[in-house]
């Protein structure tokens, strides 16, 4: 088992290996995770409003 000072000095190292994004991408990949959360969020109500009208059509 790893002391704690060690398990901490190997986190620290291996943040310093990770490959950050930069604010640009940062900021494009929230519009996009945005923008496809909205899209499916109309997807699903739309189709909610056809399957409502169907079954009060049906009943």
């Amino acid at each position: 088992m790893l002391s704690p000072v060690t398990f901490i000095r190997e986190v620290v190292r291996e943040t310093k290996k990770v490959t950050w994004p930069t604010r640009k991408q940062t900021q494009d990949m929230t519009l996009l995770v945005i923008g496809v959360s909205v899209g499916i969020g109309l997807y699903i109500a739309l189709l909610d409003g056809i399957f409502q009208k169907l079954l009060s059509a049906i009943l």
